[in-house]
């Protein structure tokens, strides 16, 4: 009955044997090579066992070597302990932050001049409405672990920041509420606003966690989570070991150059540094000592005291950029006691009246350099010529004598009294600071305003900026993690008393400036926007920018290649990584 079917049954038999030969060949492949981390007498610091769906990291492969033979090893030292190395908490701790830049990535990236630039997101396009953002995911990035990069990574991340439970920084998790997601393929998603906000790409630069390795866990876990030491990402580095030298705490952090990430257009040319290693200390002066006498490469200072220890410490490369922070005097114009602060005229007398280089240089050389905007250089939106009047002292007289600040119908028509004027400068208890309100207050008495200088303690000054207890005040205005140039918190009439606008400034051509440039994803308009506001500002003598902090980086000697771009954040620091090199000794 078979015998016409004989020819079907060699063919079946046949191709079943090379089935059983090709499973037979598969389990011979030639293995994996050995691990090549640097062993260690010292305890590690090991992180719990995983919970079921957690995929290890995979095993360290051989890195390159330079000329001698040895890895190219770069350590820098910071201050701090590691708590979660996962970018949605990292903004919890400085150490976490700077140590997740090298192993996770956002959706988009900042590039040197805080403009936002593909990452994870290859391209996007944005809605007429401006609501929507659809975007496509690159298909060629895999986790360290080799799992590719999906679409299903961005709904998780975003699910985690979106949970009431999510115990990452208030305002970021405030904000992802607000926005929907939904995934429309493997490598496309889109994200719905409630209403048009042009920063939404920068927001995009949060480090996107692996679905695949957390799978099953929820917000309220993620930050007991092992994962948080022993971090699976896609960036240009991956976690070799958490170790411990005195057996109680982990103070070294290995990571090693990741092959997949060499594997992509972007890792196949510089990265000449096969292992970055961070060493923690209990206290910025150890740091100084370790790089001093060789122990690490690098050292970044985060207060003003630390920079000047950098600057005065011998035989190191000092690099300096200009901070995403701005130092300058407000006006209370909330308070009925300072009500003549709502006048332009008198504002802008107080501008007038100050010799702002002098004062900059006197106290706050090395430190700082003069500030000649609201916005910051190095940014895209900065803009360098603005109207700022020459410091002349008789003119600022004029100005005051002519001023009638509206505040009351009879004061409306009062003549100027002398003494009029009189008021508190509210400054943070920092010796060069004070200097410098002190300086501001003698500058003004030559206009016969009594400026008087108020020095709070750090607890204290915050609660009096919070609740508006102050005449006028010197502040830090910091971008926080971000690269973009919205400051409307600091400025718009709606940002008092909720926001950041301590002094209830309250001036309908700023904060219509500021709206349309944070409504208008367009670069090119929200320059334009950005000019006008940065232009308004100077004009209406809104506040009196005074400075700019430095952010300082020291390196070892045998370190070049170093560059520092725009500053968002002391991560950035990091953005030029792929440039650095390490001198070999002798040459």
């Amino acid at each position: 009955m078979l015998r016409g079917f004989r020819w079907q049954l060699v063919v079946l038999l046949t191709a079943f044997g090379l089935f059983i030969a090709g499973l037979l060949s598969r389990s011979f492949t030639t293995p994996m090579p050995e691990s090549t981390a640097e062993p260690t007498a010292a305890a590690t610091a090991e992180p719990a066992a995983a919970t079921a769906g957690v995929s290890p990291a995979p095993p360290p492969t051989p890195l390159p070597a330079d000329e001698s033979g040895g890895s190219l090893e770069f350590t820098e030292a910071l201050v701090g302990s590691v708590q979660r190395l996962n970018p949605l908490l990292a903004g919890l701790n400085p150490v976490d932050q700077d140590i997740t830049a090298l192993i996770f990535e956002g959706l988009t990236r900042s590039n040197e001049y805080g403009e936002p630039s593909p990452a994870l997101a290859s391209e996007w396009v944005i809605s007429s409405d401006r609501l929507e953002y659809v975007v496509s995911l690159r298909q060629d990035v895999l986790w360290h672990d080799g799992v590719p990069f999906t679409a299903d990574d961005v709904m998780y991340t975003v699910s985690l920041l979106q949970s009431p439970d999510f115990p990452g920084p208030a305002e970021l998790g405030r904000f992802w509420r607000t926005v929907e997601i939904q995934r429309l393929s493997d490598h496309l998603v889109r994200f719905r606003l409630t209403q048009p906000l042009g920063t939404f790409l920068d927001m995009l630069r949060i480090g996107i966690l692996p679905e695949h390795a957390l799978r099953g866990t929820t917000a309220a876990l993620i930050a007991s989570h092992p994962f948080n030491l022993s971090p699976i990402g896609t960036g240009p580095y991956q976690i070799g070991a958490l170790r411990s030298t005195d057996g109680i705490r982990a103070d070294i952090v290995d990571l090693q150059a990741a092959p997949v990430y060499r594997q992509r257009p972007e890792g196949q040319a510089g990265y000449a540094i096969s292992r970055f290693r961070f060493r923690l200390y209990d206290s910025f002066d150890a740091a100084l000592a370790a790089l001093q006498n060789g122990a690490v490469d690098g050292l970044a200072a985060r207060t003003t005291q630390e920079r000047l220890a950098l600057l005065n410490a011998p035989g190191l490369n000092i690099h300096t950029q200009i901070e995403a922070t701005l130092g300058v005097l407000i006006f209370n114009w909330a308070k009925d006691e300072t009500r003549y602060f709502r006048e332009q005229r008198v504002r802008l007398a107080l501008m007038t009246g100050l010799d702002r280089a002098g004062i900059i240089e006197r106290y706050l050389s090395n430190q700082a350099v003069r500030a000649d905007s609201p916005l910051f250089p190095g940014s895209w939106a900065y803009t360098a010529e603005l109207p700022w009047p020459t410091p002349d002292v008789n003119a600022a007289r004029a100005l005051l004598e002519n001023a009638r600040p509206s505040a009351s119908p009879a004061e409306a028509t009062a003549e100027p009294a002398a003494g009029r004027y009189q008021f508190s400068i509210l400054v943070p208890d920092t010796a060069a600071l004070v200097s410098v309100a002190q300086e501001i207050a003698a500058q003004w008495s030559a206009l016969n305003v009594q400026a008087t200088v108020e020095v709070a303690a750090p607890a204290d000054y915050r609660l009096r900026l919070d609740i508006g207890d102050f005449g006028a005040a010197l502040v830090e205005l910091s971008l926080g993690d971000s690269a973009d140039p919205d400051v409307y918190t600091f400025w718009d009439e709606g940002q008092y008393p909720d926001g950041l606008n301590y002094g209830g400034i309250n001036d309908r051509h700023i904060s219509e400036d500021l709206e349309r440039a944070r409504r208008d994803p367009s670069g090119i308009n929200r320059a334009i926007h950005y000019r006008e506001f940065q232009r308004d500002f100077i004009e209406r003598a809104i506040a009196i920018p005074l400075y700019y902090p430095l952010f300082t980086y020291a390196t070892a000697a045998r370190v070049g290649g170093v560059q520092l771009g725009f500053i968002g954040t002391p991560a950035s620091r990091f953005l030029t990584l792929r440039d650095w090199e390490i001198v070999p000794s002798g040459q």
